[in-house]
């Protein structure tokens, strides 16, 4: 019975404290404050949660816009390099060297046979190429 008459005692407390908070604001005040809540542009709202912040600038306009006219306008814009074809060779040797190899070797008299190509034999040639010749009477 004590525990109850305790319990009691404790609830009217609490309910004596939250009427007397409750009476300090008038309801016209609480009023006004709820509808200027509902009426707040970002209530309960996260940072991005409605789209991106406004954008300001500090780059000119025009010179943005000249930059994006350019890039626009440029031939591989947006090519991966190799998707128009292979890029332009550039030798590093000289062409006339170049040639007289392909030449000789074109020439070869033993060019198509490999030393596995008959009965694992290692082909050794014996036969004089033309074009070294030439080049060696030189």
């Amino acid at each position: 019975m004590k525990t109850t008459k305790l319990a009691l005692a404790a609830a009217l407390t609490v309910l004596a404290v939250a009427s007397a908070n409750a009476q300090q604001r008038t309801r016209e005040a609480v009023e006004a404050e709820a509808i200027a809540a509902a009426h707040a542009p970002d209530q309960n709202v996260t940072r991005g949660s409605r789209g991106a912040d406004p954008f300001k600038s500090v780059a000119d306009p025009e010179a943005v816009y000249k930059q994006a006219v350019e890039t626009a306008s440029a031939p591989n814009q947006n090519v991966t390099r190799g998707s128009r074809g292979a890029d332009p060779f550039t030798s590093s040797r000289d062409p006339a060297q170049v040639y007289q190899e392909a030449m000789a070797t074109a020439a070869a008299p033993d060019q198509n046979v490999t030393g596995g190509s008959r009965v694992n034999s290692r082909v050794i040639s014996t036969m004089q190429n033309p074009v070294l010749q030439s080049a060696q009477g030189k």
